[in-house]
């Protein structure tokens, strides 16, 4: 049955879909957010990872690394009264150090248990030192700094003797305290040796005297 303004046959309307709920769009939104907030917080921590272990790497290194001893060979791989050079592996390494993890060291033995175990690094600016056993001296090649067998200074630039490692005789092997490079800041130099105040050359008054003559 057809109302008076309707035309007969006309098709009914269609009522109008009701109003999203609000709280549908909110929730909605919310979530957009929260994932947004989510996935750029996972790719800020995929690139600050890199950067913090750059950072923060060597506060991380277990304090036992620089407390290590390394064995450098038997006591009788090392004739008494001859000074060798010796390598070893630095117990503070990465895995991409490489060839480069690996320290040389000079090892003299006096006699007996014995033994001087010098930093290859000149004590001026850290060039490594060759050991001249014809002359007894090391030498650096860089600046002319030169010392004596027992790593005091002979002349030249530095002001002090070569660096010396702690030793010790376990088992028969000579061992280092290798966990830091001994220098002046660490208790890793074995004999605290003051430092040389090198006074300029004063003239010769006399000489002086009898060239105004």
């Amino acid at each position: 049955m057809t109302t008076p303004h309707e035309p007969a046959g006309a098709p009914s309307p269609v009522p109008a879909a009701p109003p999203e709920p609000q709280a549908q769009v909110h929730s909605r939104r919310a979530f957009l957010f929260k994932l947004s907030v989510a996935l750029n917080g996972a790719v800020g921590a995929v690139l600050a990872v890199p950067m913090l272990g750059y950072i923060l790497g060597p506060a991380l290194k277990r304090d036992e690394k620089y407390k290590s001893w390394v064995p450098l060979g038997t006591v009788s791989d090392f004739p008494e009264g001859e000074t060798r050079l010796v390598d070893f592996v630095n117990p503070v390494r990465t895995n991409s150090d490489g060839m480069t993890a690996k320290v040389a060291c000079w090892v003299r033995r006096i006699q007996g248990d014995q033994f001087q175990v010098f930093a290859i690094n000149c004590a001026h600016l850290g060039c490594p030192v060759r050991w001249f056993a014809q002359s007894r001296l090391f030498m650096c090649p860089c600046h002319g700094g030169a010392y004596y067998e027992d790593g005091s200074r002979a002349s030249g630039p530095p002001e002090r003797g070569l660096f010396e490692y702690q030793y010790s005789i376990v088992n028969g092997k000579l061992m280092i305290h290798a966990g830091q490079m001994p220098t002046l800041s660490n208790e890793a130099c074995n004999q605290k040796k003051p430092l040389i105040q090198i006074e300029p050359q004063q003239q010769d008054t006399a000489t002086d005297g009898r060239a105004e003559g």
